[in-house]
């Protein structure tokens, strides 16, 4: 038995440690965190100080027998969980649940998994920090008592089944008001003037007036202003310019770069950076620090002169904005400066070299430019016209690594090179346009400008921002947008050989695909919460309880103190809201049914938002319609909801079957007897004839015909929201492209469905291995279920995915010899003393 035994996170990360340290040394994984609050209960204390209840869950009770037995046997432990709050808890809950003498236990903690990292944290153990502990606790606590009170109030005032939380609700509440903003913006046109010039040697270049007009009236004046004039170079301007890069990654930075360059959404960037740090290629993923160390500075420097040279190195400090920032020691970087590229999977190679490129240009020398301003003067107006242009003396940095922009951060005229001039000279004028233009509404978040607008409200840290997000998406508060945007008219006016050509042209407006979009029922729980919680919903609020967790961290501040001031307000007004409030469903009165004349109104409902005609006070009852997936009830209007009253449409029928045209929650489709079939991209349940609804039916029957039979039972296939897939009894095996689906063999259709049965038997291997039960495929295809001494052969048809847990524990119990009844005559009872 090692004498050592050292306890990190994740079983990847045991794996590259244990190549580090030599014979004397285990390696084990606690898979997170052991010990949380219960998931059916609040969990804390609020009369005994908020002390919490930390349990062990069921699955993980093997797990914490084996840790314990373990550390039993060794003569050192090493928590070596990760370095920020959390890793601290996790460290203090294996101290508590291992029950770990503190002679015994060293807490360990380095930001690369690294030798060289890993052997001077051996070298330089400390004790388990209390006040990260506490700043932990305080998190967890705070919010488990905000989520536990305020979810049953939703439940009762608006929906079964809905939950809050301190960030994930004030994260909502900023996508909810950029899409009002959105709403509300009125769009104003007005005429932006562009030009053509060209110079005497031939070059061309375009140049813009600084001042739009109103209207086309005014824009087709100034044009006629510029017939027949002369044009000349009034001034020219150019000034040396310097361009520095930016500093290397934090988490934040990090998440809004890989979406911007490679299109991973924050989860995403998480889940590769985890499995680059693991594997001891990057630093640790999770901090708010731009600092570098001087080993990682002196390692850029050296890959940067042994790559471009001397003048291309300038090594830099940089300083972060975040209060919270010295408890993680450094940015996200390569821990070897040296390694340009990995083969790895191709994600992470992406995102590793996204990493190296950002660290090494951090440490390079700025960009030297020239910027060029030219002012043009026309002999038939006051205005002038200007042009920018911007030339790379020395490319520093830029030669490695530019950042990108997101979208309301990018200027509409980008710089260019311009052509050489001086003033006085003459120029050719090829052309002036006068381009109607609209003023554009707020930009939707994506999921990298929410985390930078979280970061600069100082909401959540760099552990909170992926969870929130995926969060608010899973609990249907927000969704990916699909907005397919609608044509716009738009006039241009174009001077060219001193005549005005009126040019009538359209463009698509509005389409906004991949962007955060708040759903109906996230508009509806935020006006609640803004209105009766407004204290925890104030942004301000929400980066004061950061400040804290931040002071508790730094030993600033007692949790418990900082728990007992909050409750003291927010339970009451829980329990005031709870009682007094309204209900809310977003209601929203849309006018009169011409037919009955009753009310028509747009509501949350209990399966989700519809339209209703009539009111619950009439003696007649009110009937209902279910929204369509693209319409929400801030923006349906009046005749837009009477036509889903058009809905279900029967269209004839098919084989003496009724065919019947809706929309349900994937979409448009057509129902013939129990069979639904999804109307093709465009179409609409509205407009589809039986015609093309009975091409629809028998294309689908034909799809969904038996291709093969296996086991003597049917295989059809067919495609789903996941891919293209078969089925086989009653299973749903999706199919890879390393298969053509078109053309499948019985060979390809066995491998499918032999390997899902094994998933299915992994699946049951490892929920019963706990219980002490086995499952092991024996001769002919059987299978065996194994627990002790017990063997219990199934017979060939019975296969045991098929079976549960319970099914097993019975046919095990029935399996196992009753313990005889002793013969021995049992010791009489001893009276009890009084």
């Amino acid at each position: 038995m090692a004498k050592n035994l050292v306890i990190v996170e994740s079983p990847a990360k045991a794996k590259t440690i244990e190549k580090f340290l030599g014979k004397d040394f285990k390696v084990e994984s606690s898979f997170g965190h052991i010990a949380d609050l219960p998931s059916k209960e609040l969990g804390v204390d609020v009369d005994n100080n908020f002390s919490a209840k930390y349990i062990v869950s069921k699955d993980k009770a093997p797990l914490v027998k084996k840790l314990k037995d373990l550390a039993k046997k060794a003569d050192t432990i090493w928590l070596a969980s990760d370095e920020d709050r959390e890793g601290e808890a996790i460290s203090w809950h294996l101290e508590q649940e291992l029950g770990l003498e503190k002679s015994k236990t060293k807490r360990i903690v380095f930001n690369s998994i690294t030798k060289a990292a890993i052997l001077k944290a051996i070298e330089n153990p400390r004790e388990i920090n209390y006040d990260l502990v506490n700043a932990q606790q305080a998190r967890r606590v705070l919010d488990r008592l905000v989520g536990y009170e305020l979810s049953p109030v939703l439940w009762k005032k608006i929906k079964p089944g809905l939950s809050a939380g301190r960030v994930q609700s004030v994260a909502v509440r900023l996508i909810v008001e950029r899409e009002r903003d959105i709403d509300s913006f009125k769009t104003e046109a007005s005429y932006k003037i562009t030009a053509q010039f060209k110079t005497i040697e031939g070059s061309v270049f375009s140049a813009k007036l600084n001042k739009t007009f109103s209207s086309q009236k005014e824009a087709e004046a100034f044009l006629k202003q510029n017939m027949k004039a002369d044009f000349v170079v009034a001034n020219l301007d150019k000034k040396p310019a310097k361009k520095s890069p930016a500093a290397p990654f934090t988490t934040s930075t990090l998440q809004q770069e890989a979406s911007r360059k490679l299109y991973f959404s924050v989860g995403r960037t998480m889940q590769v950076a985890q499995r680059l740090y693991e594997a001891g290629l990057i630093t640790y993923m999770r901090t708010d620090s731009v600092n570098l160390s001087k080993e990682a500075l002196d390692a850029a420097k050296e890959a940067i002169v042994e790559n471009y040279g001397k003048k291309y190195s300038n090594t830099r400090n940089f300083k972060g904005k975040s209060k919270g920032a010295q408890e993680a020691h450094e940015a996200i970087r390569p821990t070897d400066m040296k390694l340009q590229n990995v083969s790895l999977e191709r994600d992470q190679e992406k995102l590793y070299e996204l990493i190296w490129k950002r660290t090494l240009a951090s440490q390079m020398s700025d960009a030297e430019l020239e910027r060029t301003n030219v002012k043009i003067s026309c002999s038939g107006h006051q205005e002038e016209f200007s042009a920018n242009g911007e030339v790379i003396k020395f490319d520093g940095f830029l030669k490695v690594y530019m950042e990108d922009l997101d979208d309301e951060d990018l200027s509409e005229e980008q710089e260019g090179m311009l052509p050489a001039m001086k003033e006085g000279e003459a120029l050719i004028n090829n052309y002036i346009t006068a381009t109607e233009r609209f003023s554009r509404p707020p930009y939707r978040f994506t999921e990298a400008s929410l985390v930078k607008k979280l970061e600069e409200l100082g909401i959540g840290r760099p552990s909170t921002y992926a969870p929130t997000i995926s969060t608010v998406q899973n609990r249907g508060y927000v969704e990916k947008g699909t907005i397919e945007g609608v044509e716009r008219k738009y006039t241009q006016l174009v001077l060219e050989n001193n005549a005005i050509k009126t040019n009538n042209l359209t463009e698509n407006v509005g389409s906004d695909k991949g962007k955060l979009v708040p759903t109906d029922i996230g508009m509806i729980v935020t006006d609640f919460l803004v209105s009766h919680f407004s204290g925890i919903m104030e942004y301000n609020f929400t980066a004061k309880v950061e400040e804290d967790f931040d002071d508790i961290a730094e030993g600033k501040e007692d949790w418990q103190k900082v728990m007992k001031n909050f409750y003291k307000d927010f339970h009451p007004k829980v329990l005031d809201v709870e009682e007094n409030a309204d209900r809310a469903s977003g209601e929203r009165i849309l006018g009169t049914d011409p037919k009955s004349g009753r009310q028509v109104l747009v509501r949350l409902g209990r399966f989700g938002p519809m339209v209703q005609i009539g009111t619950a006070e009439e003696e007649e009852k009110p009937v209902f319609a279910s929204l369509l997936p693209d319409q929400s009830l801030n923006n349906i209007t009046f005749e837009e909801a009477m036509e889903l009253f058009k809905l279900p449409r029967t269209l004839g029928t098919y084989k003496g079957e009724e065919i019947l045209a809706n929309v349900g929650r994937f979409g448009p489709y057509v129902k013939y007897g129990d069979k639904f079939v999804s109307l093709e991209k465009g179409d609409s349940a509205f407009d589809i004839e039986i015609d093309e609804a009975i091409a629809l039916i028998v294309a689908k029957e034909k799809a969904d015909a038996p291709i093969a039979t296996y086991e003597n039972k049917e295989v059809t296939k067919g495609t789903g929201r996941f891919g293209p897939f078969i089925k086989w009894d009653g299973m749903f095996i999706n199919v890879s492209k390393k298969y053509d689906f078109d053309t499948l063999s019985k060979e390809d259709i066995k491998e499918l469905i032999e390997t899902k049965k094994q998933k299915e038997i992994d699946k049951v291997i490892h929920n019963w291995e706990e219980e002490g039960i086995r499952v092991e495929k024996a001769r002919w295809g059987r299978h065996t279920i194994l627990k002790g001494k017990i063997k219990i052969e199934l017979s060939k048809d019975v296969d045991a995915t098929k079976i549960t847990l319970e099914q097993a524990q019975k046919m095990i119990e029935a399996k196992t010899p009753k313990k005889k009844a002793s013969t021995k005559a049992k010791p009489k009872a001893k009276a009890k003393k009084k």
